[in-house]
């Protein structure tokens, strides 16, 4: 997977930001449930108080705490309070008609931490007097507790506070920090302050927060998905380009070891695999472990861990996916080739629709393509089903959690081991961690899947180029060119013998070179070997005795007009099909190219004339009308070699003749190779290669060739007349 960004431009700057993004988003999400348990614990349940530290303390509650603190604590408690009376206008207790009130008088965090502790304990002791009856203690119904203790003597008192404090052994933490914060709570309550108020600003503050922390992740992941989607789309453009690029630089024998439908596919379908899986992959890289491990170490920080719910969350889920990945695996890497299959199968049909009208095989042709759309059909529905079953199971995963969570939530809150924000805040980060553990799970069956796709595209990527061009390429200086086979040997790919073998000739500029023979004599692949379609297997090809190889592919091909065996028209006007090799061209320049190449006529006959669309492949005009406008397009290129690959079959003898005798009217300078079959086309030629198994057998003119080659009297015999024979 890692291999197919070396082939990626661009993108490592918005990956980086991603990545930050997406870290940031993942703390903050982490933030969330401590701001819910903090508004169920402190908001609700602790009226708003957070800690024990005191704002205010009335004169008589001072002296009464300092029965139960060291000389030391007093002392500090009084550097640090300011005792005021009811004249004091800036304070506005209502305690302080009767008495007077000692107000904090410090902002240094650590001394009011200190002071917290300091009154830990007797704010707690103060709240729980009334409740000391639970655990073994009581005192007389008629004497509220804290007279009863002022009227202790200081015996008395410390042998009470032994007492107590054997009692608070046993009591949960959980359950003394409550009782502290009940005395906070008495305590502002006896000397006027508005607790009520306290209670509704900090929920407020705290839900304002939330709320605020909610937009900034939401911000963060509209720019991630904003970044995201430009990069997923760079990603599919960058892909599709070098494929595309890689593609028109393959040979013609790579192009059919991959097969036209199996490019596309990969061209289309893969890249969109790839573009999906990477945004997927680096969201789950980067943000499912943060949440994952934060969210452990969340839940695990808090009083009366659960971590077995957890733990059996996770390995649950784990077996789902593992089962999932065992029986979907298979068929993900089956998918892509049943895919190809179906292409391959609906390009053959759509193309050889005349064909299949002629011999009434529409039947077949359905049933062919309902075999391979059943097969690819059962193999997605598959898919789909095990995938579909995913989500109710999750839910009822994550919802069984919940509940267990809750249940074993209730027993440890009633032990005053944990509070009901804590389990509020618990079932949110154990739902993070079980999605982190899923999306970390689904990567690992949707990473395969894409590595089939990553595999395909490297394929074409990697492939090692056939014809490749020399570093330091020569120039061709004339536009003279004289083009020579020297012991040509060439054989296809994995073949196991040459195609043709030793093949010796020279043509020089302002001649024509004609080739016959049998089918698969070997004449089509001989002419495709000087642009390079080929490269020779043994021998030399020269053009102005310089190798062909040591040419730039540009310069060679710019010098050819190349017309082949099947006309090719791509969609567009035909004004546009014939300026396809020179857009420079004029529109005089392309009338005399459709005039030489006898298309005028039939160009005229249109409504549109040269702004006639021509429809993909050239389907809505004849097949010698294709051969004329593919003749027109290389005329017009003006080229100094003419490769003729059997270009004149599909036109009658009149046409064949006019075209020809047009064409010399041209090609006076240049070099001009014809590949035919019929001996009207080529009886004229400087010179006629004939060729049998892709060996020369006969090299001279149309007479000479009579005389001294039967393989070419033979061709002449079954295709002209006696008085041709002899003219």
């Amino acid at each position: 997977m890692i291999k197919i960004f070396k082939y990626l431009e661009k993108v490592k700057l918005p990956i980086l930001i991603i990545v930050a993004l997406l870290a940031v988003e993942a703390i903050f999400d982490l933030k969330l449930p401590d701001y819910t348990s903090k508004i169920v614990n402190v908001g609700i349940q602790q009226k708003g108080i957070e800690s024990t530290k005191l704002e205010a303390i009335s004169s008589s509650s001072f002296n009464l705490y300092s029965l139960f603190l060291s000389d030391e604590e007093i002392k500090t408690l009084k550097d640090n309070y300011k005792l005021i009376d009811k004249k004091t206008k800036e304070y506005d207790y209502k305690i302080l008609d009767t008495e007077s009130v000692y107000v904090l008088n410090t902002k240094d965090e650590e001394t009011e931490e200190e002071i917290s502790n300091i009154l830990k304990f007797p704010l707690m002791l103060k709240a729980s007097l009334s409740t000391m009856s639970e655990y073994g203690f009581s005192f007389p119904k008629e004497i509220d507790p804290y007279t009863y203790l002022s009227m202790m003597s200081s015996e008395e008192l410390t042998i009470f506070i032994n007492q107590i404090n054997n009692v608070l052994e046993n009591m949960p933490d959980q359950v003394l920090d409550q009782a502290s914060i009940l005395g906070v709570t008495e305590e502002y309550n006896k000397i006027g302050i508005d607790v009520s108020k306290i209670q509704t600003n900090y929920i407020l503050v705290s839900g304002a927060k939330m709320i605020l922390i909610s937009l900034f992740i939401m911000l963060v992941a509209v720019i991630i998905g904003f970044i995201g989607s430009r990069l997923s789309a760079k990603i599919g453009n960058t892909l599709r380009r070098k494929v595309f690029e890689k593609v028109l630089n393959l040979s013609k024998a790579d192009i059919k070891e991959y097969s036209v439908a199996s490019l596309i596919t990969r061209t289309t379908n893969d890249v969109t695999q790839i573009q999906q899986i990477i945004m997927f992959l680096m969201r789950v890289v980067i943000y499912a472990p943060i949440i994952a491990i934060g969210g452990i170490l969340k839940t695990t920080s808090k009083s009366g861990s659960m971590g077995w719910i957890i733990f059996g969350a996770v390995l649950t889920l784990f077996t789902l996916l593992i089962v999932m990945f065992v029986s979907v695996m298979p068929k993900f890497k089956k998918f892509q080739t049943l895919i190809d299959k179906l292409n391959l199968v609906t390009r053959e049909i759509l193309t050889g629709i005349p064909v299949i009208r002629a011999f009434s095989n529409e039947r077949h042709e359905e049933e062919r393509f309902n075999e391979a759309n059943t097969n690819l059909y059962k193999v997605d529905r598959f898919i789909a089903r095990v995938m579909a079953l995913m989500m109710p199971l999750m839910s009822l995963l994550m919802y069984g959690v919940c509940v267990a969570i809750v249940w074993r939530g209730a027993y440890l809150v009633d032990d005053g081991v944990m509070q009901v924000g804590d389990i509020m805040a618990y079932i949110q980060y154990t739902m993070q961690i079980i999605i982190s553990f899923l999306m970390i799970g689904l990567m690992s069956i949707m990473l395969p899947r894409a590595s089939v796709s990553v595999k395909r595209i490297l394929e074409i990527l990697e492939e090692e180029e056939k014809i490749t061009e020399d570093k330091h390429p020569k120039k061709l200086s004339s536009d003279d060119l004289t083009v020579e086979f020297k012991n040509v040997c060439f054989r296809y790919p994995d073949a196991s013998f040459d195609v043709i073998t030793d093949i010796n000739f020279k043509s020089e500029p302002g001649t024509t070179t004609a080739f016959i023979g049998s089918t698969g004599s070997g004449k089509s692949t001989l002419v495709n070997l000087i642009p390079r379609f080929y490269d020779v297997t043994e021998g030399q090809i020269l053009i102005n005795g310089i190798d062909v190889r040591r040419l730039s592919l540009k310069d060679l091909r710019s010098k050819i007009g190349y017309v082949p065996q099947k006309g090719v028209l791509f969609s567009g006007s035909i004004e546009e099909n014939i300026k396809y090799a020179n857009n420079k061209l004029d529109k005089k320049g392309v009338e005399k190219a459709a005039k030489i190449s006898q298309s005028e006529e039939f160009i005229n006959s249109f409504d549109e004339k040269y702004d006639h669309e021509i429809s993909q492949g050239g389907k809505n005009v004849s097949g010698g009308q294709r051969q004329r406008l593919s003749i027109a397009r290389a005329i017009a290129s003006d080229p100094k070699i003419y490769i003729f690959d059997d270009s004149f079959s599909a036109l009658d003898f009149k046409t064949d003749k006019n075209l020809r005798k047009e064409l010399s009217k041209v090609t006076k300078k240049s070099t001009v190779f014809i590949v035919a079959q019929r001996i009207n086309t080529i009886m004229n030629a400087d010179k006629i290669v004939v060729l049998d198994e892709g060996k020369v057998v006969g090299v001279g003119t149309h007479k000479e060739l009579l005389k001294t080659c039967s393989v070419y009297k033979e061709i002449a015999v079954s295709q002209l007349s006696e008085e041709e024979l002899n003219a």
